[in-house]
Order: structure tokens, then sequence, then C-alpha cells
């Protein structure tokens, strides 16, 4: 259901653009004007293959996982109005990291992005989205967003709307409501297989699975029947993570997504001139409602408030035309879930 919602919008945003009558058209060609359409793919080697050693009756044998290459396929469509500090590309490849994308505050008063990414990181695949719907007035803004990031593990529908002081400043505050849709994080589903020990009796929660273990002639069948490995060295190292994981991945979908209305503070500040530039943002919330359900987090939290707070930082400096430093990131943590990015570093041109 959540992927077919973001299909839709992004099938609806285009079918708008390329099928509305004619009396419409100049409302949509301001919604369509300076936006990009855009599809990639990009590659590249992924981790080298693994050789697994174990010895069984004075015998060695050699199992090798093997990782396929990387890939991704992106698609998407975004009007976004460069700031003063980015540069230029002739084309949008999709690999494009603007950590600028997520202010709070952009330039232009509408702006949106619609982006799709199907990719395999690591030998395993991901379908990762980005959408977001910003409007921003001088006293107020609204965004809509969705998120969706397998790497992180994060997935989550994000809308708010808040009002803004000393919004033509530099420096800007505000302060609102948000509204999010999500998982109920916190939950673990290993949590009824750990021992007192605090190990995880893995071996009987794959057996509950499906799958079926013969020590004596090391033979472990996946629930088709099929061999999947032949030493405890494989069936613990490689088998059993995939086996948790599945589980884990089953029982999470199996619950319903949560609604959490939560109050929310921020800031945005943005300077530039040529030779120094500096654009901050942040976002904070000290209060979520409890809704009473039972997988609310702030039963995970045992009943009490936690803080969530999302921040970026892009700051550029040049001392003279030969030396300059930069340093650009952004950082999320909601329920407890952190994910981040950063790049920092130091040029210097030899003329």
């Amino acid at each position: 259901m959540k992927n077919k919602l973001s299909y839709l919008i992004v099938i609806l945003l285009f079918l708008l653009a390329c099928a509305t009558p004619k009396k419409c058209c100049s409302q949509i060609k301001d919604i369509f004007k300076f936006s990009t359409f855009y599809v990639a793919s990009n590659g590249g080697t992924s981790l080298a293959d693994e050789n697994v050693y174990s010895v069984g009756n004075s015998f060695l044998s050699i199992d090798t996982v093997t990782i396929p290459y990387d890939y991704s396929l992106s698609m998407g469509i975004r009007k976004i109005q460069r700031f003063q500090y980015e540069g230029t590309s002739p084309f949008k490849d999709g690999t494009e990291s603007s950590f600028s994308d997520a202010a709070s505050i952009g330039r232009n008063p509408f702006e949106y992005l619609f982006e799709v990414d199907y990719k395999r990181q690591e030998g395993v695949e991901y379908f990762d989205q980005q959408h977001f719907i910003r409007y921003v007035r001088p006293v107020w803004f609204t965004k809509i967003e969705y998120i969706k990031d397998g790497f992180a593990d994060i997935e989550y529908y994000e809308a708010t709307q808040r009002f803004r002081i000393n919004g033509k400043k530099k420096l800007s505050f505000n302060f609102g409501g948000v509204t999010r849709l999500a998982e109920p994080y916190g939950y673990n589903p290993l949590e009824d297989w750990i021992l007192e020990s605090g190990h995880t009796h893995y071996t009987q929660l794959a057996i509950e699975e499906g799958y079926s273990v013969d020590v004596y002639n090391s033979e472990y069948k996946n629930p088709q029947g099929e061999i999947v490995a032949t030493s405890s060295e494989v069936w613990n190292e490689v088998v059993i993570p995939q086996v948790l994981s599945d589980y884990v991945k089953r029982k999470r979908n199996e619950l319903d997504n949560l609604w959490q209305n939560s109050i929310v503070v921020g800031f945005d500040f943005y300077h530039y001139t040529k030779n120094f530039w500096l654009h901050s943002w942040g976002n904070f919330m000290p209060y979520h409602h409890d809704s009473g359900y039972q997988f609310s987090y702030h039963n995970f939290n045992n009943g009490e408030q936690w803080y969530d707070y999302s921040g970026g930082l892009i700051l550029g400096l040049k001392f003279n035309k030969h030396f300059g430093i930069f340093a650009e990131g952004k950082y999320n943590k909601y329920w407890n879930r952190e994910w981040y990015d950063f790049k920092l570093g130091v040029n210097y041109i030899i003329f």
C-alpha cells in the first residue's frame, strides 16, 4: 500500500504535465516551469568474494560467499532552486546528494522533489524513495514528505505546518505541529527468542520457520528442501543472519503503521558571500502525544517522552584564490534511530 501510494503520486504528476487541457495549461506550466525530469542508471563493483573455511573429518572445505555487483536505477522530477553556493551540472545522473534538499526553507516559495531509486548495495536490494512538496511564505510554511531509506532502515510520512518568526531575515525561527506515519519503531520481534543468558535461540527459530538441520550429515536445508549450507560455519555466519532478517521483516510488516503527533520548533540560517557561506537548519520535537496504542513508542520508552531532532550544516570558506575549506552534513534522529551523511575537506588550487 505504501509503495502504491508513492507510485500514484509520481504518475499523477507526470500525467498532469502531459495531458492537461489547454485552459489549465498556464497554471500547470507554472508548477512545472524550470523542473527537471530525469532517468539514470549507475553501477560498479561491490565487496570482494569471501571464502569461509571449515574443517570436518580432517578435511578442509571452502565455501565462497559471492557478492554481486552494485547498481542503481533512478527516476524522478524535481523543482528546487539551487542555493548560490551550489554548482551546476549539465545532467542529473541519479547520484547527486544535495544536503540542502533537507532544509526546512528553500529559495523558491513552491518546490518539490519526487524520486525513486531501485538499487543493490553490498548484495542487498533496496527500493528507496524521497518525495516532498514544500510551500514557504514569510510568516508560515508547510511541508509534506515521504522518506524510505532501506540502507538506514527508516520509512515514514511527515506533514508539518509552522509559523515563522523573522521570515525575511537571515536567521528565522519556526514553531508548529508535525504529524508522522510510520511503523511501530521500538518493537523487537526477537525479544521472545532471547534466552536468560542473553543469547538468541536462533536454531529453534529457524526450525519453526521451516528450516531443517542434520548435524550428523552436515546438511542444512531451507523450507523448500534445498541445501543452503554444508557446515556449521556457513550456517551460523551466512544462513542464520538471513533467517533472522527475514523473520524480523515479516513480523514488523504484520503490524499497522502508527500516527505520531508532535510539537516542533526549528530555525533556519542562510548567509552567502563570494568567499564565505553558511547554511544551517534544525528541527526539535520535545513532546509527542501518547495514543495509548499497544505498540506506541511511549511503551518502548518506559512511558516517557523522548527527543526527536534533525539538522544540517553547509559551510564554505575561501581564504584566498588558492586555499579553501568546506564542511557539509545532515543528521537525523527519530524514535532513537540515527541516520546521517557528511563530507568535509580542503581544496588548494595550484596555478
